[in-house]
């Protein structure tokens, strides 16, 4: 389990608290996922990656795979 430092801005898992990402990593908040809004990031810690697989998507059909908390499992997002 990565930890980022304290004096950073930090996004978490809102299960486990885990740490995600640091707010510089924070590309955009104007995406719309199946369930409400969505954050795109650069990089992101402690997440563990599910198999490719083809949506569709608002924009078109993309290569995505689900993305989830290594701690606690938690169902995250997806990555392009």
């Amino acid at each position: 389990r990565s930890y980022l430092p304290r004096s950073l801005r930090t996004y978490s898992c809102v299960h486990c608290r885990a740490h995600l990402a640091r707010h510089e990593e924070l590309i955009s908040k104007s995406f719309q996922g199946s369930h409400g809004r969505a954050y795109l990031f650069n990089s992101v810690v402690n997440v563990g990656c599910g198999p490719a697989e083809q949506r569709l998507l608002l924009t078109g059909l993309h290569s995505v795979a689900d993305i989830f908390c290594q701690s606690c499992k938690t169902t995250l997002g997806w990555k392009y």
